[in-house]
């Protein structure tokens, strides 16, 4: 049985954010059940860990003799071995890669930036004058993905590991009416969180950040 690793508890600010979220959600999606490893936040420093994961950050999933980090490369992984993640045709199977890559390369980077000025930086002198610069390029990502979506429920054939790192990606911005602008687009986000593995995911998140909440 895989074993998923990530942190006991976390700031409040990123519970129901933290990354391991994306794993959870790909294997309730597939119906895999799986273990959990919890490592104190000072753990990540720990040679051990580091062994583990270079950069001391998570998820780390154990799948047999197999340890793997970066959720992205956990995804596919599991898709090759549940075909409900990843299509076995090459052709559908590209495009799933594809926009695997485009939700951590191409539209994570700016959402993430514009997510972090707007809760942890607005009362610096210089986030006014900053900040729109950051909107214009999240913007203009989130209408990209929105005007691929004219005509598609999902990001490339049916429901992937792409649409949850994508939707992963776009929740960056939950709470501050970005995405609603984007009618394809929150309707995709909504599609998504609606499915029961999602849901499921999320739940048992919260919960376990909910059991030992970090000390302010």
């Amino acid at each position: 049985m895989p074993t998923l690793t990530t942190f006991r508890s976390v700031p409040s600010f990123a519970v129901g954010h933290v990354r391991d979220l994306r794993v959870r959600w790909a294997l309730e999606e597939a119906g895999q059940p799986y273990d959990m490893r919890l490592i104190g936040f000072e753990d990540k420093d720990s040679p051990a860990y580091r062994r583990e994961q270079p950069f001391g950050q998570v998820p780390v999933l154990q799948d047999g003799d197999l340890t793997l980090f970066e959720s992205g490369a956990i995804l596919l992984h599991l898709g090759e071995r549940h075909p409900v993640l990843l299509p076995r045709d090459p052709v559908e199977r590209a495009n799933v890669t594809m926009w695997t890559f485009a939700a951590l390369n191409s539209v994570e980077p700016y959402l993430g930036n514009l997510a972090n000025l707007v809760a942890f930086s607005m009362d610096q002198p210089w986030a006014a004058a900053q900040r729109p610069v950051l909107e214009e390029i999240a913007l203009k990502r989130l209408g990209q993905v929105d005007a691929w979506l004219d005509g598609r429920d999902y990001l490339a054939g049916d429901f992937s590991v792409a649409d949850i790192l994508m939707t992963t990606v776009v929740r960056l911005l939950d709470g501050m009416g970005y995405v609603e602008r984007f009618a394809r687009l929150a309707a995709w986000r909504d599609r998504c969180t609606a499915r029961p593995a999602y849901r499921k995911a999320l739940a048992d998140q919260v919960a376990q950040f909910a059991a030992a909440p970090m000390a302010a």
